[in-house]
């Protein structure tokens, strides 16, 4: 809710960039971010827009980020969330790349890792805790035990430590809830489950305990099929989703169409308006849609073809 108690749904996009570009140099985002920029977002009328972080980048470890200090990637992400509350959005940062030792974070891990994880979120919190519009996704995809979907694989999410398929000891959701509380932050939290965030089965079995009673469930949902996610069908949605949603905020943190076309967005945003679920579409980034879900061809705004189904749904409401 809001501060005056009206219901908040988060509706709108991923901004990708700031967990890779931080890591070939010179660059922290991949494309535009000023306000022009910004303003191309808020005409799809948006409400919200999450940001994928990366560790090392923020902590300025292992060699990371490349070609400048740690200092001018949190400054310009500050000021990136900074322009977007001022624009009346939403924003959700979300740890996506990590690794674990002295290896550099260079792609995506099954879990977050025990040694960096608490202290970027500590570092995270610290610095947002007092933007109230900001909320905080602990933890991009899990996929412990072999992305699979079994009491193991949720244990590791909630607790970490040594887990079947993760070759580093990892940090579990628990532990990073209690790293952003003790820093003060009341922000609210996002906590996924296994199978790259693809289910929430088990989700009010193993979800962590937060003294303030701030935790959303937040899935992410692609389809068609062969690059499908585990609850690409409406039977998933309505069988799994929309009972979680009567207990709990539920966040489609990702969904995205794996073939161009609006085909399973579509139908999932009607359900997702229906059953008062938010979504985020994958992502405001100009790379071909046939090879991930781009939802534009131009920071302009200029929309793909999977992009137009977004972007009318949204101006529609």
């Amino acid at each position: 809710m809001d501060g005056t108690g009206q219901p908040v749904r988060l509706l709108g996009v991923n901004r990708s960039g700031t967990q890779y570009m931080c890591t070939e140099g010179p660059n922290v985002f991949d494309g535009p971010t000023d306000d022009h920029a910004v303003a191309a977002m808020v005409a799809w009328r948006i409400t919200a827009v999450r940001i994928s972080l990366n560790e090392q980048c923020w902590l300025g470890i292992n060699g990371l980020p490349v070609a400048y200090p740690a200092a001018v990637y949190r400054r310009a992400i500050t000021d990136y969330v900074d322009r977007l509350i001022r624009a009346g959005l939403y924003v959700v940062l979300d740890l996506h790349w990590n690794a674990a030792g002295t290896a550099q974070a260079r792609s995506q891990q099954p879990m977050a890792d025990r040694d960096h994880a608490g202290a970027f979120w500590t570092s995270v919190a610290a610095t947002f805790k007092d933007r109230t519009a900001v909320l905080f996704d602990l933890y991009n995809e899990p996929y412990p035990d072999h992305d699979s979907d079994s009491e193991a694989a949720w244990q590791c999410v909630r607790e970490g430590g040594v887990c079947p398929g993760v070759d580093f000891v990892a940090a579990g959701m628990q532990e990073l809830v209690d790293a952003v509380r003790s820093t003060g932050a009341q922000n609210p939290l996002l906590v996924s489950g296994p199978q790259h965030a693809g289910t929430l089965t088990e989700w009010l079995a193993h979800r962590p305990h937060d003294p303030l009673q701030q935790v959303a469930a937040t899935i992410h949902i692609y389809g068609p099929p062969p690059d499908a996610s585990p609850c690409w069908t409406a039977t998933c949605w309505v069988d799994m989703l929309e009972p979680l949603a009567r207990d709990v905020p539920v966040v489609i943190g990702e969904m995205g169409n794996t073939d161009c076309t609006p085909t399973v967005v579509a139908p999932l945003m009607t359900w997702a308006d229906r059953a008062g679920v938010s979504y985020l579409a994958w992502s405001w980034v100009t790379s071909s849609c046939a090879v991930e879900p781009a939802l534009i061809s131009g920071y302009e705004g200029t929309p793909t073809p999977y992009g137009v189904g977004v972007r009318d749904h949204l101006r529609s409401r």
